[in-house]
């Protein structure tokens, strides 16, 4: 304010000046500014009200990846890991966790164990081009023919969410399902989906080698 002096002297004709108002017509400026105060404090208000949903929503997702990144370190298999993880989907409410490996990143061929973790990498190329897109998740339902493609064993699932394992070449997928149809829907979060996604190779290289 350039001239302050100016309001100070003229106190009492400020009082009574008035400013328009889409509304009510005119206001006197002191109501204006004790709107414009009132308005101020209630957009802080609702900030500070985001903020500490999003806190209580962090700390929720910290002790959960917490958690289960615990859960599946202490695991004496592969198979024990894999069921921990299932076991942890499932208290969640969720119908099941699998996860599933491209070949050609890693040792699944006789004589290993894990051949029934292979996902043929062609096979999914076109459930990525068609449901992931660029992204690195994807949330929602699959057909019957995508779903023979990743989760064959799998019956009556409603809706799944598919997360790309580790960095840019992924080496393999992440799947998460669901009975109910609306449970997995673009645009819900995926942070923690992120998290474990970019957590369980490092795990899965104490049972598997890398090719």
């Amino acid at each position: 304010m350039q001239h302050p002096e100016f309001f100070i002297r003229n106190a009492a004709q400020v009082e009574h000046l008035r400013v328009p108002h889409p509304v009510r017509g005119t206001i006197s400026l002191v109501e204006w500014h004790m709107m414009r105060a009132r308005n101020h404090i209630h957009v802080l208000e609702e900030n500070m009200s985001l903020l500490m949903e999003q806190a209580v929503a962090n700390e929720s997702l910290f002790q959960r990846l917490l958690q289960l990144q615990t859960r599946l370190a202490a695991a004496e298999s592969l198979d024990d890991m894999l069921n921990r993880l299932h076991r942890w989907a499932r208290e969640l409410g969720l119908a099941g966790a699998t996860v599933r490996l491209f070949p050609d990143c890693w040792r699944l061929g006789a004589p290993s164990k894990f051949t029934h973790l292979a996902l043929n990498r062609q096979a999914f190329e076109p459930i990525r081009i068609q449901r992931l897109g660029q992204a690195r998740h994807y949330l929602g339902p699959l057909n019957g023919p995508e779903l023979l493609v990743v989760l064959p064993e799998a019956k009556a699932i409603g809706s799944v969410a598919i997360s790309l394992l580790g960095g840019d070449n992924a080496p393999g997928v992440m799947l998460f399902s669901s009975r109910d149809a609306q449970h997995y829907q673009p645009g819900q979060g995926t942070q923690l989906l992120q998290e474990i996604a970019q957590m369980l190779p490092g795990l899965l290289e104490r049972w598997i080698e890398r090719a």
